[in-house]
Order: structure tokens, then C-alpha cells, then sequence
């Protein structure tokens, strides 16, 4: 699979809370920067267990809008997200970067990069 589909793949499976299928585009020592708490999820297990426990709280929707390589070799994805809370507040909207190292043709690694205010990612 392209870097780019597997991308997209990803996002549609994170949208649809379909955790096997998003797993299947990490790679197994998936490093997944944890938003709401810090630090990170490392390995499949991790990542699940992270993911249930947001859910449980937070809704939130992740449309990625623009994919580009970066000089390193890195996928920045511009995303828009939506993150509602289970009682349906507005939690957070806005543009966000996120940064994907690939390994073996997977997803390795997903950082976080704030967009600053009134900019648009790139």
C-alpha cells in the first residue's frame, strides 16, 4: 500500500472506531502520541487500551486534509479535527500536524505539532 492510502485507511478506521483495521496500518512497535495525557502508547496492545479508555470520555473526529514529505522523510498530515465530549460539548476544533515515521511500509511512529493561531497547515 502507498503512504498515502495507508494514511487515508487509517483515518477512515480511526473514524469508525474499527481498532483491528488501524491497527493493521501500524506497524508492532507503534510509538502513538497520547493528545489528552502526554507521553506516548507503544505497541498494538498500548494504542488499544489508550483509545478505549479516550473514548470513554471524548468523541473525536480526524479528517485529514493535505499529506506532504517532509526533507526527513516524515508524513505531515494537515487534520482537521473535531473533539466532542459524550455529552456532546465542543471540546476542541481546529487544524492539527500530525507527523508519521514509516517502518517496514507501516505507520512507526505519530507525533503531534500545534498549528500556531490563524495559521494553516501546510
Amino acid at each position: 500500500m502507498q503512504p498515502h492510502d495507508l494514511i487515508r485507511t487509517a483515518y477512515a478506521a480511526f473514524n469508525a472506531r474499527d481498532i483491528p483495521a488501524v491497527l493493521a496500518t501500524f506497524h508492532p512497535q507503534v510509538r502513538w502520541a497520547k493528545a489528552w495525557e502526554g507521553d506516548y502508547a507503544t505497541g498494538h496492545a498500548e494504542v488499544r487500551e489508550y483509545w478505549l479508555r479516550q473514548w470513554q470520555e471524548l468523541d473525536p473526529k480526524v479528517e485529514p486534509t493535505g499529506i506532504r514529505e517532509r526533507a526527513d522523510g516524515r508524513l505531515e498530515v494537515a487534520v482537521h479535527q473535531v473533539v466532542h465530549d459524550k455529552q456532546g460539548q465542543l471540546v476542541f476544533e481546529g487544524p492539527v500536524r500530525h507527523l508519521y515515521t514509516l517502518r517496514e511500509g507501516l505507520l512507526q511512529q505519530m507525533d503531534i505539532e500545534p498549528v500556531p493561531s490563524g495559521a494553516e497547515p501546510t
